[in-house]
């Protein structure tokens, strides 16, 4: 396993902040959550398209550690797994709610309309 040679040198919270829900599928993941309740790995899987098994396994372990999501196991046959927002997951929706709006100012302030909603953030879609 890598090791880095550094620790990591962490001096604005900033950056503890961007870290926790910073990369391609942190923030997708937690607008699903919000949007749609608890959901299965299969639903998430389907919701996302485009990701693969193993990130999208690597990205919930992640965030489980982080406690942005909980993952609960119901004890039945066959096994039921799902996913949902934490306190702090759910604490960061109203920030995600920010960018999104603040992105989407940018991008028609510079023209650049068609990259400006998102299919799968229902914040963003309501504008």
């Amino acid at each position: 396993m890598y090791q880095p040679k550094l620790e990591k040198d962490r001096r604005c919270p900033l950056d503890y902040a961007l870290e926790l829900f910073s990369g391609k599928w942190k923030s997708r993941i937690i607008c699903l959550l919000a949007k749609n309740g608890p959901m299965r790995y299969s639903s998430l899987r389907k919701e996302l398209q485009n990701i693969t098994d193993a990130v999208l396994s690597s990205t919930l372990k992640e965030m489980i550690a982080s406690d942005l999501i909980l993952r609960h196991s119901y004890d039945e046959i066959p096994p039921r797994v799902e996913y949902h927002l934490t306190a702090k997951g759910e604490s960061l929706i109203p920030i995600l709610v920010q960018l999104c709006e603040w992105s989407v100012a940018v991008q028609l302030e510079n023209q650049d309309v068609a990259k400006s909603y998102c299919s799968d953030c229902q914040y963003c879609s309501e504008k």
